[in-house]
């Protein structure tokens, strides 16, 4: 039988490059005849390791990555799912969601104390206007710094080279085995993480065939189902909501096809800050999403959108 040769697209960082072997880990036992070349691609995201990510717009990890995709120089694409808009460019689609590994946040910090405990004098670092949101709810005591960079650049800065401490993703930190860096884990129903956040997405193109029955041994129902669910709270936000947005969900105990979705929004200084959680049918994640963003606007939360 003869052989194909399968591009897949991916950011070339160690923990993108990590992420792009366990997807081809789930394709390959399916696909002997098939050889995967994997592709790395530099990001905007990428290559601006100074300016706020929160100004840079939507998709900074994925844009040129799905340029590619677009005019064929690959035949699929590997992406962290919380990295990518939840309205895609004509003519691409998601052909799988892998199983998600752990979705919280985690606080890293070289002084060994919890977030509750953290010495008001010190700094936390972050680029993310949400986790600076949930630092500051909490810690207003605390001063928050900007850092930028991947994830063993951002844990240096973390180490006292520019802050006390960081929030990163946990799945980032277990799956490049740093699992000993980790200080706290924080709740995801009260550290709400971003949507999407542990998941890994395969993008294909819409209207490829072979790809699309190719990727889908590697999609979890599970996963995908609470993944819409988070990514239809940030849709009905707008898409591009710029305040700080969490959503997370998860099977309702042990009936997979209830998921309860917890979502969070605040102002960038955490002054103020709304949570709901809501429970629903699986099959309607966009009707649960409309039913979480409706009990925030009760709480009075419409008024971060202006």
């Amino acid at each position: 039988m003869a052989r194909t040769t399968v591009r897949v697209g991916t950011r070339g960082s160690r923990l993108a490059l990590i992420q792009t072997e366990l997807t081809l880990e789930k394709l390959r036992p399916a696909h002997p005849d098939v050889d995967f070349e994997v592709v790395t691609v530099t990001t905007q995201g990428d290559a601006n390791q100074t300016a706020p990510l929160a100004g840079m717009g939507l998709g900074v990890f994925v844009k040129e990555i799905e340029r590619r995709l677009e005019t064929g120089a690959i035949d699929l694409a590997v992406h962290s799912l919380k990295d990518m808009p939840t309205v895609l460019p004509d003519g691409m689609a998601i052909g799988a969601v892998l199983e998600r590994a752990d979705p919280r946040d985690v606080l890293v910090s070289h002084l060994g104390k919890t977030l509750h405990d953290f010495p008001a004098d010190k700094r936390i670092g972050t680029s993310s206007p949400r986790r600076h949101a949930q630092i500051a709810e909490r810690r207003p005591d605390l001063e928050i710094v900007p850092i930028r960079g991947n994830v063993d650049t951002r844990l240096r800065k973390a180490a006292g080279e520019e802050c006390d401490g960081t929030i990163v993703a946990a799945a980032g930190l277990l799956r490049m085995d740093l699992a000993h860096v980790i200080t706290e884990y924080l709740s995801p129903e009260e550290f709400v993480p971003p949507p999407g956040q542990g998941a890994m997405a395969v993008e294909i193109r819409a209207d490829d065939q072979r790809t699309i029955e190719l990727v889908k041994v590697a999609d979890d129902a599970g996963t995908a189902a609470a993944v819409a669910a988070e990514r239809s709270f940030l849709e009905a936000l707008g898409g591009g909501c710029q305040v700080p947005v969490g959503a997370y969900s998860e099977a309702d105990g042990s009936d997979a096809n209830i998921l309860r979705l917890t979502v969070f929004m605040a102002a960038p200084d955490g002054s103020s800050a709304y949570r709901a959680s809501v429970v629903g049918a699986a099959s309607d994640t966009t009707g649960l999403a409309a039913t979480a963003w409706e009990r925030l606007r009760e709480q009075g939360a419409s008024e971060l959108l202006g």
